[in-house]
Protein backbone atom coordinates (compact mmCIF):
# COMPACT_ATOMS: atom_id res chain seq x y z
CA UNK A 1 0.00 0.00 0.00
CA UNK A 2 1.39 3.59 -0.84
CA UNK A 3 1.93 5.49 1.68
CA UNK A 4 0.83 9.09 -0.54
CA UNK A 5 -2.51 7.93 0.34
CA UNK A 6 -1.84 9.35 4.32
CA UNK A 7 -0.96 12.77 3.49
CA UNK A 8 -2.89 15.12 5.06
CA UNK A 9 -0.60 18.61 4.82
CA UNK A 10 1.02 20.23 2.09
CA UNK A 11 3.41 22.89 1.66
CA UNK A 12 2.06 26.64 1.56
CA UNK A 13 3.11 30.07 1.40
CA UNK A 14 2.97 31.97 4.68
CA UNK A 15 3.08 36.22 5.40
CA UNK A 16 6.15 37.75 5.96
CA UNK A 17 7.93 41.49 4.82
CA UNK A 18 11.04 42.28 4.55
CA UNK A 19 12.87 42.98 8.26
CA UNK A 20 15.07 45.79 6.74
CA UNK A 21 12.20 48.48 7.32
CA UNK A 22 10.71 46.98 9.91
CA UNK A 23 14.42 47.17 11.92
CA UNK A 24 15.02 50.85 10.90
CA UNK A 25 11.40 51.62 12.58
CA UNK A 26 12.40 49.80 15.56
CA UNK A 27 15.64 52.01 15.72
CA UNK A 28 13.91 54.84 15.31
CA UNK A 29 11.57 54.26 18.05
CA UNK A 30 14.40 53.48 20.53
CA UNK A 31 16.12 56.39 19.64
CA UNK A 32 13.53 58.91 20.16
CA UNK A 33 12.63 57.28 23.27
CA UNK A 34 15.68 57.98 24.79
CA UNK A 35 15.23 61.89 24.85
CA UNK A 36 12.44 61.36 27.51
CA UNK A 37 14.16 58.90 29.72
CA UNK A 38 17.55 60.71 29.92
CA UNK A 39 15.66 64.01 30.96
CA UNK A 40 13.10 61.94 33.20
CA UNK A 41 10.27 63.29 31.24
CA UNK A 42 7.09 59.99 30.95
CA UNK A 43 9.89 56.88 31.92
CA UNK A 44 6.95 54.98 32.69
CA UNK A 45 5.40 55.55 29.42
CA UNK A 46 8.14 55.25 27.14
CA UNK A 47 9.32 52.16 29.05
CA UNK A 48 6.23 50.22 28.07
CA UNK A 49 6.44 51.62 25.01
CA UNK A 50 9.95 50.56 24.35
CA UNK A 51 8.69 46.98 25.75
CA UNK A 52 5.40 46.52 23.48
CA UNK A 53 8.30 47.60 20.27
CA UNK A 54 10.73 45.08 21.08
CA UNK A 55 8.32 42.11 21.75
CA UNK A 56 6.01 43.12 18.98
CA UNK A 57 8.69 44.24 16.41
CA UNK A 58 11.74 43.04 17.79
CA UNK A 59 10.33 39.16 18.12
CA UNK A 60 8.73 39.24 14.67
CA UNK A 61 12.29 39.59 13.26
CA UNK A 62 13.95 36.97 11.50
CA UNK A 63 16.69 35.39 9.30
CA UNK A 64 16.60 32.87 6.56
CA UNK A 65 19.84 31.80 5.56
CA UNK A 66 20.24 30.36 2.00
CA UNK A 67 18.45 26.67 0.97
CA UNK A 68 16.95 27.18 4.49
CA UNK A 69 12.66 27.58 4.94
CA UNK A 70 11.06 28.63 8.14
CA UNK A 71 7.74 26.53 9.11
CA UNK A 72 5.20 28.91 11.04
CA UNK A 73 3.05 27.43 14.13
CA UNK A 74 0.51 29.33 15.82
CA UNK A 75 -0.68 28.06 18.53
CA UNK A 76 -0.61 24.44 17.04
CA UNK A 77 -1.87 25.07 13.84
CA UNK A 78 0.74 25.26 10.65
CA UNK A 79 -0.09 28.41 9.03
CA UNK A 80 2.69 28.67 6.39
CA UNK A 81 6.51 28.39 5.55
CA UNK A 82 8.78 30.89 3.78
CA UNK A 83 11.41 30.14 1.86
CA UNK A 84 12.72 33.87 0.82
CA UNK A 85 16.35 34.41 2.33
CA UNK A 86 17.87 37.35 4.14
CA UNK A 87 16.22 39.30 6.78
CA UNK A 88 11.91 38.89 7.38
CA UNK A 89 9.52 39.85 9.85
CA UNK A 90 6.11 37.97 10.83
CA UNK A 91 3.61 38.29 12.92
CA UNK A 92 5.45 37.87 16.45
CA UNK A 93 3.13 35.37 17.83
CA UNK A 94 4.51 32.67 15.23
CA UNK A 95 6.72 29.78 16.85
CA UNK A 96 9.24 29.51 13.06
CA UNK A 97 10.86 25.92 12.86
CA UNK A 98 13.69 25.78 10.43
CA UNK A 99 13.83 23.49 7.72
CA UNK A 100 17.01 23.01 6.02
CA UNK A 101 16.66 22.34 2.26
CA UNK A 102 19.86 21.57 1.42
CA UNK A 103 20.83 18.25 -0.36
CA UNK A 104 21.62 15.07 1.70
CA UNK A 105 23.19 11.74 1.35
CA UNK A 106 23.97 8.83 3.37
CA UNK A 107 25.07 5.21 2.72
CA UNK A 108 22.72 2.25 3.92
CA UNK A 109 23.94 0.29 6.61
CA UNK A 110 25.80 -3.17 5.13
CA UNK A 111 22.50 -5.23 4.98
CA UNK A 112 22.33 -9.08 4.82
CA UNK A 113 19.87 -10.29 2.51
CA UNK A 114 18.13 -13.28 0.55
CA UNK A 115 18.45 -13.11 -3.30
CA UNK A 116 15.98 -14.65 -5.45
CA UNK A 117 17.50 -17.83 -5.61
CA UNK A 118 18.38 -18.29 -1.77
CA UNK A 119 21.78 -16.98 -1.81
CA UNK A 120 22.69 -14.32 1.20
CA UNK A 121 23.86 -11.22 0.08
CA UNK A 122 25.73 -8.39 1.03
CA UNK A 123 24.43 -4.98 0.09
CA UNK A 124 24.33 -1.25 0.79
CA UNK A 125 23.50 1.82 -1.32
CA UNK A 126 23.87 5.70 -1.63
CA UNK A 127 20.13 7.66 -1.45
CA UNK A 128 20.73 11.41 -2.08
CA UNK A 129 17.45 13.36 -1.10
CA UNK A 130 16.37 16.93 -0.12
CA UNK A 131 13.27 18.22 1.72
CA UNK A 132 11.20 19.99 -0.99
CA UNK A 133 7.56 20.01 1.11
CA UNK A 134 8.34 21.16 4.45
CA UNK A 135 5.06 20.77 6.28
CA UNK A 136 5.07 17.26 5.11
CA UNK A 137 8.40 16.77 6.43
CA UNK A 138 7.38 18.20 9.62
CA UNK A 139 3.80 16.82 10.66
CA UNK A 140 3.49 13.67 8.29
CA UNK A 141 6.57 11.72 10.15
CA UNK A 142 7.89 11.92 13.19
CA UNK A 143 11.73 12.25 12.11
CA UNK A 144 12.17 12.60 8.44
CA UNK A 145 15.69 12.16 8.59
CA UNK A 146 15.24 8.90 10.47
CA UNK A 147 11.93 7.88 8.19
CA UNK A 148 14.43 8.56 5.00
CA UNK A 149 17.12 6.15 6.63
CA UNK A 150 14.61 3.29 7.38
CA UNK A 151 12.58 3.48 4.40
CA UNK A 152 15.71 3.19 2.04
CA UNK A 153 16.42 0.18 3.93
CA UNK A 154 13.36 -1.27 3.25
CA UNK A 155 13.16 -0.12 -0.27
CA UNK A 156 16.84 -1.95 -0.77
CA UNK A 157 15.59 -5.44 1.00
CA UNK A 158 12.73 -5.34 -0.62
CA UNK A 159 14.02 -5.23 -4.59
CA UNK A 160 17.28 -7.37 -3.77
CA UNK A 161 14.70 -10.14 -2.81
CA UNK A 162 13.44 -9.64 -6.44
CA UNK A 163 16.66 -10.57 -8.63
CA UNK A 164 19.11 -13.31 -8.54
CA UNK A 165 22.62 -12.24 -7.73
CA UNK A 166 23.58 -13.65 -11.13
CA UNK A 167 21.56 -15.56 -13.00
CA UNK A 168 24.23 -18.47 -14.89
CA UNK A 169 21.38 -20.00 -17.00
CA UNK A 170 19.39 -17.25 -18.09
CA UNK A 171 19.88 -14.02 -19.80
CA UNK A 172 17.73 -12.38 -17.42
CA UNK A 173 18.61 -9.05 -14.98
CA UNK A 174 20.33 -9.64 -12.09
CA UNK A 175 22.07 -7.70 -9.26
CA UNK A 176 25.68 -7.71 -10.61
CA UNK A 177 24.94 -7.34 -14.42
CA UNK A 178 22.42 -4.76 -14.48
CA UNK A 179 23.51 -2.47 -11.60
CA UNK A 180 22.11 0.60 -13.53
CA UNK A 181 18.71 -0.61 -13.95
CA UNK A 182 18.48 -1.78 -10.32
CA UNK A 183 19.41 1.78 -9.23
CA UNK A 184 17.06 3.37 -10.96
CA UNK A 185 14.35 0.74 -9.49
CA UNK A 186 15.57 1.28 -6.38
CA UNK A 187 15.33 5.72 -6.82
CA UNK A 188 11.79 4.79 -7.97
CA UNK A 189 11.19 2.17 -4.68
CA UNK A 190 12.37 4.83 -2.79
CA UNK A 191 11.02 7.98 -3.71
CA UNK A 192 7.45 5.92 -3.81
CA UNK A 193 7.94 5.30 0.04
CA UNK A 194 9.28 8.84 0.89
CA UNK A 195 6.56 10.62 -0.96
CA UNK A 196 4.38 11.00 2.09
CA UNK A 197 7.39 12.77 4.29
CA UNK A 198 7.84 15.86 1.55
CA UNK A 199 11.14 14.33 0.30
CA UNK A 200 12.62 14.02 -3.20
CA UNK A 201 15.29 11.55 -4.00
CA UNK A 202 18.25 12.39 -6.50
CA UNK A 203 20.02 9.78 -6.87
CA UNK A 204 20.21 5.99 -5.61
CA UNK A 205 23.01 3.69 -6.31
CA UNK A 206 24.08 0.64 -5.27
CA UNK A 207 27.76 0.90 -3.32
CA UNK A 208 28.33 -2.72 -1.95
CA UNK A 209 27.77 -6.10 -3.30
CA UNK A 210 29.29 -9.34 -2.75
CA UNK A 211 27.71 -12.79 -1.32
CA UNK A 212 27.73 -13.04 2.35
CA UNK A 213 30.93 -14.46 3.92
CA UNK A 214 29.44 -17.94 4.32
CA UNK A 215 28.65 -18.53 0.70
CA UNK A 216 31.97 -16.30 -1.02
CA UNK A 217 33.94 -18.92 -1.62
CA UNK A 218 31.75 -21.37 -2.53
CA UNK A 219 30.38 -19.08 -4.87
CA UNK A 220 33.81 -18.17 -6.40
CA UNK A 221 34.64 -21.13 -7.44
CA UNK A 222 30.98 -21.92 -8.47
CA UNK A 223 31.71 -18.63 -11.04
CA UNK A 224 35.52 -19.84 -11.88
CA UNK A 225 34.05 -23.13 -13.18
CA UNK A 226 31.28 -21.59 -15.12
CA UNK A 227 33.72 -18.92 -16.68
CA UNK A 228 35.86 -22.26 -17.38
CA UNK A 229 33.21 -24.03 -18.77
CA UNK A 230 32.02 -20.69 -21.02
CA UNK A 231 36.11 -20.42 -22.06
CA UNK A 232 36.12 -24.24 -23.24
CA UNK A 233 33.23 -23.94 -25.67
CA UNK A 234 34.14 -21.02 -27.55
CA UNK A 235 37.42 -22.46 -27.99
CA UNK A 236 35.62 -25.96 -29.33
CA UNK A 237 33.25 -23.99 -31.46
CA UNK A 238 36.55 -21.88 -32.91
CA UNK A 239 38.32 -24.91 -33.57
CA UNK A 240 35.81 -26.87 -35.06
CA UNK A 241 35.43 -23.71 -37.79
CA UNK A 242 39.23 -24.13 -38.19
CA UNK A 243 39.00 -27.72 -38.93
CA UNK A 244 36.12 -27.54 -41.28
CA UNK A 245 38.24 -24.45 -43.18
CA UNK A 246 41.04 -26.19 -43.13
CA UNK A 247 40.02 -29.57 -45.03
CA UNK A 248 37.51 -27.75 -47.40
CA UNK A 249 40.59 -25.15 -48.78
CA UNK A 250 42.74 -28.22 -48.92
CA UNK A 251 40.21 -30.11 -51.20
CA UNK A 252 39.68 -27.25 -53.29
CA UNK A 253 42.87 -26.16 -54.27
CA UNK A 254 43.64 -29.86 -54.78
CA UNK A 255 46.40 -29.65 -52.57
CA UNK A 256 45.26 -33.33 -50.68
CA UNK A 257 42.71 -36.05 -51.22
CA UNK A 258 41.28 -37.49 -47.67
CA UNK A 259 39.72 -40.63 -47.14
CA UNK A 260 37.38 -41.40 -44.35
CA UNK A 261 40.18 -43.03 -42.10
CA UNK A 262 42.94 -40.26 -43.27
CA UNK A 263 39.95 -37.49 -42.70
CA UNK A 264 39.09 -38.63 -39.63
CA UNK A 265 43.19 -39.04 -38.19
CA UNK A 266 43.87 -35.82 -39.46
CA UNK A 267 40.71 -33.87 -37.92
CA UNK A 268 41.65 -35.86 -34.94
CA UNK A 269 45.25 -34.56 -34.82
CA UNK A 270 43.90 -30.69 -35.57
CA UNK A 271 41.63 -31.24 -33.03
CA UNK A 272 44.23 -31.89 -30.17
CA UNK A 273 46.80 -28.92 -31.39
CA UNK A 274 43.69 -26.51 -31.17
CA UNK A 275 41.96 -27.33 -28.01
CA UNK A 276 44.72 -28.42 -25.92
CA UNK A 277 46.00 -26.50 -23.68
CA UNK A 278 49.60 -26.94 -23.94
CA UNK A 279 51.75 -26.87 -26.62
CA UNK A 280 51.59 -30.03 -29.38
CA UNK A 281 54.69 -31.61 -29.43
CA UNK A 282 55.28 -32.78 -33.14
CA UNK A 283 56.00 -36.66 -34.03
CA UNK A 284 58.22 -37.22 -37.19
CA UNK A 285 57.82 -40.10 -39.17
CA UNK A 286 61.03 -41.51 -40.43
CA UNK A 287 59.69 -44.59 -41.58
CA UNK A 288 60.63 -45.02 -45.41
Amino acid sequence: MSTKQFANFSEKKGFSISGWLILLLLLAILFYSAFPLLLQRNVALWVIIDILALYFLGNGLFVIRPNEAKVFMFFGHYVGSIRRHGLQYTIPFFKKITVSLKINNFETNHLKVNDNEGNPVEVAAIIVWRVVDTAKALFEVQNYSQFVAIQSEAALRSLVMQYAYDDYENPAKSLIKNTEEISHELKNEVQERLEVAGIEVLEARLSHLAYAAEIAAAMLQRQQAKAVVAARTEIVDGAVGMVEMALKKLEDQNIARFDDQARARLVSNLMIVLVSDQNAMPVIDTAN
